[in-house]
């Protein structure tokens, strides 16, 4: 279940005009072929894996988180309990950044507070799909209603609150509220980075969330415009039972962690499973995380969005980061050699 509506700045630029996913392939590997392995703090993985695990319903995943808290030596729990496994379905890897927005506002509306952060008003959730966000902004249907959570002083940054799906608002006393998605009016995400090189104003390579706010801020109505394009419109919940020293709820209803979550399409990733990543580009990395998370625009099996942290420095290095690679799932022994063919085994 997707927990909220995070839909990657590039997805759209990277997925139009793909073919048809390929059938899916499955390879067991060693953990010698995992570059970095060795390097990596496999302590920090096995500590992520357990905040995790005990959610998992399939004995054979059961079994290896009751064992997880046995284990004093990390490395070795995953090398004598787990099979790396490598799986494609025929289409380029790509591997993305998202990160917890943090917003200025406050819980009354001010000539500065202007900016609604709307809780989701209960017709939405008798209905498949409702008003668009044009309707929403300029009909006054939500006027009156009290349906308010807070207001913040920047629309751009709300429109990417809502792709994010969930954020902090810093309030005028220093204390923080915390928000997370809770619902959507039900309408496809249209990417207004397509648009823009749609319209010819950045090529695909230009589009990053950065150039797309600096160019809405330079041209105010027609940036209001542009944000319109997207009819897809996400409504909150308020947040209260998460510490502010941990990240935002991902998709298993756990806190994601820094660097060390990620988001994967659970059509090929179990939830809660730890995966390899070997990142490339300028920053290569080389990390084991967990899969504690989806996202509308994470589709495939070499698709995965990391989790960056909290805050304008997260967001500006998850929005730079658009790079191919490799990803390997750790799946359990019996479990990994089952997807096998026949003719392999």
């Amino acid at each position: 279940m997707i927990r909220w509506f995070r839909a990657t700045i590039f997805a759209g630029l990277v997925m139009a005009g793909s073919d048809a996913m390929s059938e899916t392939t499955y390879s067991i590997l060693d953990f010698n072929d995992l570059d970095g392995w060795a390097e990596d703090n496999h302590v920090e993985a096995l500590e992520v894996f357990r905040n995790t695990c005990m959610d998992f319903d399939a004995p054979d995943w059961k079994s290896l988180c009751a064992a997880a808290n046995e284990f004093t030596d990390a490395r070795k729990f995953f090398e004598l309990l787990f099979r790396p496994v490598l799986i494609e379905d025929g289409a380029n890897p790509l591997f993305t950044g998202y990160f917890e927005p943090e917003l200025d506002g406050a819980l009354r509306q001010t000539s500065r507070y202007r900016y609604p952060v709307y809780l989701t008003p209960p017709e939405v959730k008798r209905q498949s799909q409702w008003l668009s966000r044009r309707a929403i902004e300029t009909s006054g249907v939500m006027d009156g209603r009290g349906l308010e959570i807070a207001w913040v002083d920047d629309s751009v940054e709300l429109f990417f609150l809502q792709i994010q799906g969930s954020g902090r608002i810093r309030l005028p006393d220093g204390s923080s509220l915390r928000v997370g998605y809770g619902g959507s009016n039900g309408h496809p995400y249209r990417s207004i980075g397509v648009e823009l090189v749609r319209r010819g104003v950045y090529s695909s390579h230009q589009v990053s969330a950065e150039v797309i706010k600096n160019w809405v801020r330079r041209n105010p109505v027609d940036g209001a415009e542009l944000l319109r394009h997207n009819d897809s419109y996400v409504f909150f919940r308020k947040v209260n039972r998460v510490p502010s020293d941990r990240g935002p709820l991902g998709a298993m209803n756990r806190s994601v962690t820094d660097m060390r979550s990620v988001a994967v399409d659970p059509k090929f990733t179990p939830l809660g499973a730890p995966v390899w990543l070997e990142k490339d580009g300028k920053n290569p990395l080389r990390r084991l995380m967990v899969a504690q998370d989806t996202g509308s625009a994470i589709k495939g099996a070499q698709r995965a969005d990391i989790f960056f942290g909290t805050g304008d420095e997260a967001g500006r290095a998850a929005g730079q980061l658009k790079d191919s690679g490799r990803m390997v799932v750790l799946l359990p022994i019996q479990r990994a050699f089952a997807m096998l063919p026949e003719a392999v085994l």
